[in-house]
């Protein structure tokens, strides 16, 4: 029987036993509304709290910073939206990101571009890191937000955010990363890298999927995305997820505890890289070293990607050709096509996204059988026989 690899942790990761267990008192007996003010609401009001101040810790900012929302994407709308509503009544209807951000921030840029904001998408080059210089030539005195996003969940790369949050700054802009990839692979402290919002969501660092946060730097007001009750001082209504916020708590101070252990996981994924781009007509996307720890993605030439993906799932091997929110999609990746790589080609890219769970011995199996997977591809694919006949 073949061996079982995970290998898509930048989609989803399990959800850690430790997790599991901290979430339970919300299950069971701690199950209060923490808008009650009776015994059992104040019960879980406590556990709120104490795990507002507990992520805030990992943050390196102050509870009251600390919003809940229902995952990356609802923390990314609302950190667009709010910014955009709030500044238009400044005169600042100016939105900058680029090219390579997620869905869940492009799609929201472009239904503020259809309520009459204009967007600036900036380039990236071949690594796909941000131009500086093109970003700072974009952002002017009408620019209300600034959105780049911390580190690429396609292809990993990182992005100079405490360079960018100055240059926003520097305009009188706001500026708001989206780090949904980068919390848990990074060390982050949000006061240093100088942004005034930071999305996270929990099933990206073996929380369950469902619970997400936006930090919102102190005197940063926005408009509300969701109205009703007054949960989240007012800012975010709807009763608070207790169970899954302690899961969140506990999943971020793992991930603390973990950085320590990135080095290995980082050496794991430099093998990776160094292994299979011996396969001929390979080309490994993204930035080689200022990248995530656990990102792999190379690309392969006279090959689809999804077939690719059918049969390492038929081996045991989970992986992606880039974002799950867009695998259902046959279009070509729309990071890979601003980093200059020719549409043929960036239907041919692999995601191989690993974690502290992740063996050596995961990693040999990935080896052993990337390389017979594509070459059996090659040898049906008509493109591959010219190829073949001039390598021979």
């Amino acid at each position: 029987m073949a061996r079982f690899v995970y290998a898509d942790n930048a989609a989803t990761t399990a959800v850690l036993p430790e997790v599991t267990a901290a979430m339970l008192p919300a299950f069971e007996a701690a199950y209060g509304n923490p808008s009650s003010l009776h015994a059992k609401g104040r019960e879980a009001k406590t556990l709120l709290d104490g795990a507002r101040e507990r992520i805030a810790a990992v943050l390196g900012c102050e509870s009251g910073e600390i919003y809940f929302t229902s995952c990356g994407t609802e923390s990314d709308n609302w950190a667009i939206k709010g910014a955009a509503k709030r500044m238009k009544a400044k005169g600042r209807t100016h939105i900058v990101t680029t090219k390579i951000e997620h869905h869940a921030v492009l799609n929201t840029c472009e239904a503020l571009e259809r309520e009459g904001f204009t967007v600036s998408y900036v380039g990236v080059d071949e690594d796909g890191v941000v131009s500086l210089d093109e970003l700072r030539e974009a952002v002017t005195d009408k620019t209300a937000l600034v959105a780049v996003m911390y580190a690429n969940n396609e292809v990993g790369t990182i992005e100079p955010i405490k360079e960018i949050s100055e240059i926003a700054h520097a305009k009188g802009a706001l500026m708001f990363t989206d780090a949904v990839q980068a919390v848990g692979n990074i060390d982050i402290n949000v006061k240093e890298l100088g942004v005034d919002m930071l999305s996270l969501s929990g099933h990206k660092i073996h929380a369950p999927k469902g619970i997400g946060a936006l930090y919102i730097r102190k005197g940063v007001v926005i408009g509300n995305l969701i109205d009703g009750g007054g949960q989240e001082r007012r800012r975010r209504a709807g009763t608070e997820n207790l169970p899954y916020i302690l899961g969140l708590a506990k999943a971020l101070e793992i991930a603390k505890e973990k950085l320590k252990d990135l080095p290995r996981v980082a050496k794991m994924r430099d093998r990776l890289i160094e292994e299979l781009e011996k396969i001929p007509y390979s080309k490994l996307n993204g930035h080689r070293t200022n990248r995530l720890p656990g990102n792999v993605n190379i690309g392969f030439e006279f090959i689809e990607g999804e077939s690719l993906l059918l049969w390492l799932d038929i081996s045991g091997i989970c992986a992606s050709t880039g974002s799950a929110c867009s695998s259902a999609s046959l279009e070509a990746s729309h990071v890979l096509l601003a980093m200059g790589v020719p549409h043929e080609k960036a239907h041919g890219s692999l995601r191989l996204s690993i974690s502290h769970e992740t063996t050596d011995e995961d990693i040999d199996y990935i080896i052993a059988t990337v390389p017979t997977v594509v070459q059996r591809l090659r040898n049906m694919s008509p493109l591959w026989e010219d190829v073949a006949k001039n390598i021979k």
